[in-house]
């Protein structure tokens, strides 16, 4: 179990899933079911300073090179086009609603560059992203759980 859980916890850091693959991997293989929901939500919130790190210091410096700066601006722009109407207009909420949206692309690594283009507050960015995070967190429980016989 706890080899279990530590995948889903890595498969809730990896920006290819998230804890929308992290929490159904952690609970279709027997993990307790709210234990799985707490170690992948929390293991999804720690995306946020470490993004916010990675943003401030690592990509000011991996920017002088040509071909890390091409994919840079084309995940900026992918991010932007995606949460850019909603969070230009609302701000943290437009920003909290394209977080929790658990499907592909919407998750805490778009939402913290999003915050981080808009220029948006650190603390009011990580609030938007830890309240939307829990959401989708839940949306994929609640659906993993009752589309695996129900809560016991």
């Amino acid at each position: 179990m706890f080899l279990d859980l530590l995948i889903a916890m890595l498969w809730s850091i990896s920006p290819f899933g998230e804890a929308k693959i992290g929490i159904p991997y952690a609970l279709l293989n027997d993990a307790n079911i709210y234990l799985a929901f707490v170690l992948c939500f929390v293991a999804n919130v720690l995306i946020f300073p470490l993004m916010t790190f990675f943003l401030d210091v690592v990509n000011g410096y991996f920017m002088r090179w040509y071909h890390y700066k091409k994919a840079a601006i084309f995940v900026g722009r992918r991010a932007k086009a995606g949460a850019g109407k909603n969070v230009k207009k609302y701000g943290f909420w437009g920003l909290m609603v394209f977080v929790l949206i658990p499907v592909p692309g919407t998750g805490v690594y778009a939402g913290t560059i999003a915050g981080y283009l808009f220029g948006l507050d650190r603390k009011k960015a990580f609030l938007a992203n830890a309240i939307g995070i829990f959401i989708s967190c839940l949306i994929v429980w609640v659906t993993t759980v009752m589309a695996m016989g129900g809560f016991d």
